[in-house]
């Protein structure tokens, strides 16, 4: 991809690009903008390693953000990736993770998705009940696979403090422990082998002394739960709570003192950690990215209502703070970039372009004699940004996204949603629903010509059986390369020629997708003839 560069001396040295070097990218790019630097990713990745027991596997939860650009960093800095979605695990695939690397989590996986991502090759999944257990196992087994899981555990106690606490009370995360020494029978799911257990009581904890009781505390559950019950323990992640500031100015905090701190507790209750038995495993999103992006966004108004000043951006929660309604987020801090035009004292509003009260991200920012033209930028964006937000409330384009490094651009990009037809999923049989004995399928809108192209493009979806009308091309191998390959076999075999703008990841998303626009060239060719 082309690249243009920014003058190296208008960035900070140690981090993203500074003011000016923000209005020049505003400028070339416009606004609103998404800036991540992957210096800055590299640098959260060392300190993480340097703060945590040796040898330990850290992986990189998507859900803090899925670009690609910045997950293929953190997969060459060695992290792996922890996904909880198809389109996660389509990410993680894209961006070069082997299948077989991934950690697959989550309360609410179906069906669909857990074939999907055993068809990719993942055989690692953190399981969060029984029932879940067991949809994994029914999976996996229809393959002729065994995946290997680990039990998420929601253990009783909570020693630290946190941004928000994931487990310890009722949750929909992970087994009760009174729910696995009493039913320690139905571990033994066909298609399942336990091989460990997952924790992760907390997020973005407040302080190191907190995450380390935290931390602590699982390694002696896991330890006692592996003596009394017999759980096997090959791989034990630990989970995260690493913190780090979110769209307001500050400093990810580095962790000088854990690393001593666990070392001890794992050196006294799993003293064969050292030579892999089992592999401690860490999770992190924020902490990772978090400090990596800035969203720079344009003041479009400036107004009075009722004696309160109020600033129209051109970026909101459709955008930035969609999670708001945690009551956890606001308000969010912006730095001008350009202006404010005079000083003084007073407060304004910061409403985003929605139509909507709702769409406020800072309801008095310190920001007087801000005017229509200014650029402000909300710092510590790089993760729970756009893909935590409301992208497709109002329609408003989403931000242009770049990725900088060593002062230059080496990626634009742009999310879009689009609507594109679906075929209904092919019915299966469920005890709890059918009417009937048989379970009917869908009809392929498809001839054999086109199952046999994909088939032999693709082996993995060849090893599925007859094709599926709903089966995710990328999740079956489905690259650049194999892209190419499939586009020239398809022209040629309908005598077609597929336009450019048809040339994007949704034509190529489904066998139906890609038929939906092969169909409508050949029906237009036979309505030229005729």
């Amino acid at each position: 991809m082309p690249t243009d560069a920014y003058d190296a001396h208008d960035r900070s040295p140690t981090g993203p690009p500074d003011a000016s070097a923000l209005r020049g990218l505003a400028a070339r790019h416009g606004t609103p903008l998404y800036v991540y630097d992957l210096a800055r990713v590299r640098t959260a990745l060392e300190d993480l390693r340097a703060a945590l027991p040796q040898p330990s596997r850290i992986y990189y939860s998507l859900k803090a953000n899925p670009h690609p650009g910045l997950v293929a960093e953190l997969r060459r800095g060695g992290a792996r990736a922890e996904v909880t979605s198809r389109g996660e695990l389509a990410a993680a695939l894209e961006a070069g993770h082997p299948a077989a690397e991934l950690m697959y989590s989550g309360p609410g996986k179906v069906p669909a998705e857990l074939d999907e991502a055993i068809t990719a090759g993942l055989h690692t999944f953190s399981a969060e009940s029984f029932g879940d257990l067991e949809r994994i196992g029914a999976a996996a087994h229809a393959q002729g696979v065994t995946a290997d899981c680990v039990l998420r555990i929601n253990a009783a106690g909570a020693p630290g403090e946190a941004g928000l606490r994931m487990t310890g009370g009722p949750s929909q995360f992970g087994f009760d422990l009174d729910d696995l020494a009493a039913d320690k029978a139905r571990l033994l799911t066909p298609g399942t082998r336990i091989v460990g257990m997952h924790f992760f009581p907390l997020t973005n904890a407040r302080d190191e002394d907190s995450l380390a009781a935290e931390l602590a505390q699982s390694v002696r559950t896991a330890a006692q739960l592996r003596e009394e019950l017999g759980i096997p323990l090959h791989l034990l992640d630990l989970g995260g709570g690493f913190a780090a500031p979110y769209a307001t100015p500050g400093e990810r905090p580095v962790y000088r003192g854990l690393r001593t701190a666990l070392t001890a507790v794992l050196d006294e209750h799993l003293p064969g950690w050292r030579d892999g038995e089992p592999v401690v495993a860490f999770e992190s999103g924020r902490y990772l990215v978090g400090d990596s992006g800035v969203l720079v966004t344009g003041v479009t108004d400036v107004k009075n209502s009722r004696g309160s000043a109020y600033a129209v951006l051109d970026s909101g929660i459709n955008h930035l703070g969609g999670l708001s309604g945690l009551g956890r987020l606001l308000p969010l801090k912006a730095t001008p970039l350009s202006g404010p035009g005079e000083t003084g004292e007073g407060t304004i509003t910061l409403a985003g372009p929605l139509c909507t009260p709702a769409d406020v991200l800072n309801r008095a920012a310190a920001l007087p004699g801000i005017r229509p033209g200014d650029l402000l930028a909300f710092p510590n964006v790089g993760a729970y940004g756009i893909s935590a937000s409301l992208l497709g409330f109002l329609g408003h384009p989403a931000p242009t996204e770049l990725l900088v490094d060593g002062g230059e651009v080496v990626s634009t990009t742009r999310l879009e949603l689009r609507r594109h037809p679906v075929a209904p999923p092919t019915a299966a049989k469920d005890d709890t629903t059918a009417m009937t004995d048989t379970a009917t399928e869908t009809a392929v809108p498809w001839d054999e010509t086109y199952e046999e192209l994909l088939h032999q493009t693709l082996p993995r979806l060849a090893a599925k059986g007859p094709l599926r009308t709903d089966s995710s091309l990328k999740a079956a191998g489905l690259d650049s390369m194999a892209m190419v390959e499939l586009l020239v076999q398809v022209e040629q075999a309908y005598g077609v020629s597929i336009p450019d703008e048809q040339l994007v990841a949704d034509t190529f998303a489904t066998p139906t997708s890609l038929w939906a626009v092969v169909s409508a060239l050949r029906a237009q060719a036979a309505g030229h003839r005729a």
